[in-house]
């Protein structure tokens, strides 16, 4: 029988791992503010790759909003960009739960594909996991590259002090875990509570 690798570091992914993400609803919030459709500020963020670039670390906070802003007629601050994101945002509590049991034993981060606004709205999305990932949530937007861009893994690596092989990413995308795994990440797919327990089976973290 194989010996699991030994696993210093957990990384988890924040959308469709930790938390689930209800798109329609973080848009909606925004309309409000805007008092415009959810279509035109879909179209303001996302055809147009304002948030690619703000999620890849091409823009920053300050011109993000602006250019968002520009595009749907309104000004929007951050406080309305992270009340949009909590609205749109909910913490899964089964794997939040898992989580926190996991934190007793190895390292936790997160790395999520987000800008840097995301780190202000995550203490209230998920506040009973906040005090242990407090300085310990990587977003995309502030490393300056993307999942699964192979950087992305050997800058949050460097952060944590970790060696690959130490390591284990966990994602609900698969080719975000296949870029984890060409980076020398253990890696797999998670996308709730049960699939959780059975990767962390596998390395024997459960």
């Amino acid at each position: 029988m194989r010996t699991p690798p030994p696993i210093r570091l957990v990384l988890f992914d924040f959308d469709g791992v930790l938390v689930r993400y209800a798109h329609r609803a973080r848009l909606a919030s925004l309309a409000r503010v805007a008092g415009c459709t959810p279509q035109r500020v879909s179209e303001a963020l996302f055809d147009s790759g304002l948030e690619r670039a703000y999620d890849s670390g091409v823009i920053d906070t300050t011109t993000y909003l602006q250019r968002l802003g520009a595009r749907i007629g309104a000004t929007i601050d951050a406080a309305a960009w992270i009340e949009a994101r909590v609205a749109g945002t909910q913490a899964d509590p089964a794997v939040c739960a898992l989580a926190a049991s996991l934190g007793a034993r190895v390292e936790l981060g997160v790395l999520t594909n987000n800008g840097a606004l995301l780190l202000d709205a995550i203490p209230r999305i998920v506040a009973s996991l906040w005090p242990m990932l407090d300085g310990r949530v990587l977003c995309s937007g502030v490393l300056g590259a993307r999942k699964p861009d192979r950087m992305i893994f050997e800058r949050a690596l460097a952060h944590f002090d970790t060696p690959a092989r130490e390591a284990l990413l966990l994602d609900d995308l698969f080719v975000n875990v296949q870029g984890a795994r060409d980076a020398g990440l253990h890696a797999d797919t998670v996308c709730d509570a049960r699939s959780l327990r059975r990767v962390l089976r596998r390395y024997g973290l459960l």
